[in-house]
């Protein structure tokens, strides 16, 4: 009995197996006419040219621009969301720091506070509140006038805030040579209310963080809620909290 000759396997035709997928998928939907309108969301990714010759149809060109606008408006729109959901942490944030104001009776309260908030809730890295006087309340840290004048004199002003790098002197009166080493850019305002004065710095180890073509800082709390406080007047410190004025300045980049 002789063994029959061997016929070698035919390779895969790969464009043959491709059109009879086509074949079936032309199949299905002529058997199913109303497919495309019970799966309408399928619609926007097909591409149906209407060609003439080497023109295309103004539809497709249509479509096709429309179909990119509704692509980037999904990205505007997913990037609004993220936007809304950061501000309402950082609303809640900062309801609980003005909540926290309005309750401390004490400057130690205060100091405490403000502190602890930029610290924990808004986990900023490097944090600094100084306050100004000749006579030094046993509470935080304090300096004189003079010598604050001296070393930071371009950042006292009243009410207004500063982002972006500082200088090694002023660095150093603010954070300490330890931790001026560490520090990328700053953000600092000067608050004064009913004879307290003080700063309030902030900063990180990003460079970029606090631009100072930013300009400043979005505002939370006023210098006279917190400065309110330090009188032990809780009502008087919401009654400022409630009317929003310039500010603090500093806690939405901080969030950021």
């Amino acid at each position: 009995m002789t063994d029959k000759p061997q016929v070698p396997a035919r390779p895969v035709d790969e464009s043959a197996s491709e059109s009879l997928e086509a074949a079936a998928v032309a199949a299905y939907l002529e058997a199913h006419p109303d497919f495309f309108v019970e799966h309408e969301e399928l619609l926007p990714s097909l591409r149906i040219p209407h060609r003439r010759g080497d023109t295309v149809s103004l539809v497709e060109r249509q479509m096709t621009i429309l179909r990119d606008r509704n692509i980037e408006m999904r990205h505007r729109l997913s990037h609004l969301m993220d936007v809304a959901r950061d501000n309402d942490r950082l609303f809640e944030k900062t309801r609980r720091l003005i909540l926290a104001l309005m309750d401390a009776s004490t400057l130690e309260d205060v100091v405490i506070s403000v502190e602890d908030s930029l610290r924990q809730d808004f986990q900023v890295p490097f944090v600094s509140l100084i306050l100004l006087g000749d006579n030094p309340a046993p509470v935080g840290r304090w300096v004189t006038h003079a010598d604050a004048q001296t070393a930071i004199g371009g950042l006292l002003t009243e009410g207004k805030s500063v982002s972006g790098s500082l200088r090694e002197h002023e660095l150093d009166f603010l954070f300490g040579e330890e931790q001026r080493q560490q520090i990328g850019s700053t953000a600092v305002v000067a608050v004064s209310h009913q004879g307290i004065h003080g700063i309030l710095a902030i900063a990180s180890r990003d460079p970029q963080h606090y631009k100072s073509s930013v300009g400043t800082c979005s505002s939370v709390t006023s210098p006279r809620s917190w400065a309110a406080c330090c009188h032990g007047s809780t009502a008087r410190c919401a009654r400022y909290a409630d009317h929003g004025t310039t500010t603090g300045r500093l806690l939405r980049t901080s969030a950021q």
